[in-house]
């Protein structure tokens, strides 16, 4: 497959906490990533360093050949950057159509597509966002980054603190998007075991470093690494 996102030596933090003192990560066109390591390893920051909320110290991003490393959080957007945060920043005055028409890119994923995905969204779409669940909030904020149309989406622990039942619903969900194609993923989760399933590779990070790359059907079959680095087999 071609590469389509591109960390060179990036070197990034906050103020003058240096997180991610060199990093280097490709991922192809299509392949789905789960991100994983304890609390503080720098996911979060390698995630909010690719939509450009970090201070850039060193280093490039490109996507799809083309050099973001300068470009604000919203011309990555709209270069083709998706991302839903922990904190879900949906548009909590609007309603949940107009969330979503408010950003929508031309492209494969519209609102009643994504309407099909979520059937839960198109039973409240005339409702705000601060009238859905927290659950339904979530939807949305994956809905949302969809009808960006992004190269790549970002999904950053989407399943925290949802009801097993809507974790359910929305893993679900992220298979359909995955098998649709068209875009690549990145997703940090604390569970592995939720998305291992999900991904192709699996990164593991310590102090801001990679310390495991490999296949995900290779964890799935021998999780030691996972034991190793997380603590506890398939949890991290």
């Amino acid at each position: 497959m071609r590469e389509l996102l591109a960390i060179e030596a990036l070197r990034a933090g906050y103020g003058q906490a240096v997180v991610l003192p060199d990093m280097t990560l490709r991922l192809a066109d299509g392949e789905v990533l789960a991100l994983l390591g304890r609390n503080g390893t720098g996911k979060t920051t390698l995630i909010n360093s690719i939509v450009g909320v970090t201070r850039r110290i060193s280093g490039t991003i490109r996507l799809a050949g083309r050099d973001i490393t300068a470009l604000r959080p919203d011309q990555r957007a709209r270069a083709g950057i998706g991302w839903v945060p922990q904190e879900r920043n949906i548009f909590r005055s609007l309603t949940v159509e107009e969330n979503m028409t408010a950003v929508a890119q031309p492209g494969p994923w519209d609102v009643n597509r994504v309407y099909a995905l979520f059937p839960r969204l198109k039973e409240r779409r005339g409702n705000y966002g601060n009238q859905l669940s927290g659950g339904e909030q979530q939807m949305l904020a994956v809905g949302r980054a969809l009808t960006l149309n992004p190269r790549v989406l970002l999904l950053d622990e989407p399943t925290e603190g949802l009801a097993p039942i809507i974790v359910d619903e929305l893993l679900a969900a992220l298979r359909e998007i995955m098998r649709a194609g068209g875009v690549c993923t990145i997703i940090v989760e604390q569970n592995a075991r939720k998305i291992l399933g999900l991904a192709d590779r699996v990164v593991i990070l310590e102090r801001g470093t990679i310390v495991h790359d490999a296949p995900a059907a290779a964890l799935q079959a021998d999780p030691a690494p996972l034991e190793r680095f997380l603590g506890v087999a398939g949890k991290g």
